[in-house]
C-alpha cells in the first residue's frame, strides 16, 4: 500500500505492506540489522556461526497468527516489522526497525503508523527503556495513532529475571 505524505513529512514514497516469500533474503538482512542494534540494549551477542537469533522473524514466515513487514523509502528496503497476535484479542508489534539512514526523519513513524492502523482494535509494543530512542519514539506514535486512547505500563521479561522490566504500551486503534 502506498501512502501519502503530509506536508510535515518528507515527499519520498514510503512503501509499507505485508512481507511475501520473495522478501526473505531482505527480511533475513534487516532482522540481523534489527538484532546487531538491540545488542547494544540487550547485551546479546551471536551464536557461533554469528547469526542472531530468529524466532520471531521464522515465526512470522510460518504461523498464521504472525506477520512480517517490510517498509521501502523510495524503493529501498527500509525496515521490518513482526506482529504476532494475528489470531488474537490483541496483536503485539513484536520487532520493528527502521535503517539508521532513514530515522528522524518521520519515516519511522509513518511505517509505524501504517503496521498499527492496519487492523482496528488492541494492539501493545514492548521496548526497553534503557533504548532511549524507543523510549522517545513509541509514547509520541500512541498519541498519533490513539490519542487518549493509549497506556504504558512495566512488566518482567519472561524467564529473565535478571533484566530491567520492559516498557509495554497498550493502544486501541479505532
Amino acid at each position: 500500500m502506498q501512502h501519502s505524505t503530509s506536508t510535515t513529512e518528507p515527499a519520498v514514497p514510503l512503501d509499507v505492506r505485508p512481507a511475501t516469500a520473495a522478501d526473505v533474503d531482505v527480511l533475513d538482512r534487516l532482522w540481523a540489522l534489527f538484532q546487531h542494534d538491540m545488542s547494544a540494549v540487550t547485551g546479546a551477542l551471536p551464536d557461533a556461526r554469528g547469526r542472531f537469533r530468529d524466532e520471531r522473524l521464522r515465526a512470522a514466515r510460518s504461523d498464521p497468527g504472525w506477520e512480517a513487514w517490510l517498509a521501502r523509502l523510495g524503493g529501498r528496503p527500509a525496515g521490518l516489522a513482526v506482529v504476532r497476535g494475528l489470531d488474537a484479542p490483541v496483536r503485539v508489534l513484536s520487532g520493528f526497525f527502521v535503517v539508521r539512514a532513514a530515522r528522524r526523519g518521520g519515516v519511522g513513524r509513518r511505517f509505524a503508523r501504517s503496521v498499527l492502523t492496519s487492523r482496528r482494535g488492541d494492539w501493545e509494543v514492548a521496548f526497553q527503556h534503557a533504548n532511549g530512542a524507543a523510549a522517545a519514539f513509541w509514547p509520541r506514535v500512541a498519541a498519533d495513532v490513539a490519542p487518549g486512547a493509549w497506556t504504558l505500563a512495566h512488566r518482567p521479561v519472561p524467564g529473565r529475571p535478571e533484566l530491567p522490566r520492559d516498557a509495554w504500551i497498550r493502544l486501541r486503534v479505532p
